[in-house]
């Protein structure tokens, strides 16, 4: 189960990684037209996909014991959303020995570190004002 873990959440990555690069290269991200911002099924998928990031932090933010890691995660998954997910799962997965159980990902509780978190933050900022 671990390594079926690790290859679905290097797939997501890499595949959000490839589709926001294609995107970007394609259009600016400021140029959605205003039929497309405004269209209640692009608004619907917004909702859907924060709601979803939502959750995860929510879970995230119990694992995480430093309220400055909190807060980092929290602008990392609202500002990258699933390319944040994959990477903070890829650590959590990596983390664990092969022998280990799947539960320890999901209950072990962190210290909070702040290094990967900050990381994200500064990448995420230069990328939004790259777009």
């Amino acid at each position: 189960m671990l390594w079926f873990l690790r290859l679905l959440f290097i797939t997501v990555l890499g595949s959000m990684l490839w589709v926001t690069s294609w995107a970007s290269l394609q259009v600016s991200i400021l140029a959605i037209p205003r039929d497309v911002f405004t269209h209640p099924w692009f608004i619907a998928t917004l909702f859907d996909a924060y709601f979803g990031f939502l959750t995860f932090y929510v879970w995230q933010a119990w694992k995480e014991q430093s309220l400055a890691a909190r807060v980092l995660w929290f602008i990392d998954v609202m500002l990258l959303g699933n390319l944040a997910m994959a990477i903070y799962l890829l650590v959590e997965l990596f983390r664990i020995k092969e022998s280990s159980q799947i539960s320890e990902v999901i209950t072990r509780r962190n210290p909070g570190r702040l290094l990967l978190p900050s990381a994200l933050v500064v990448a995420s900022i230069g990328i939004y004002l790259l777009a």
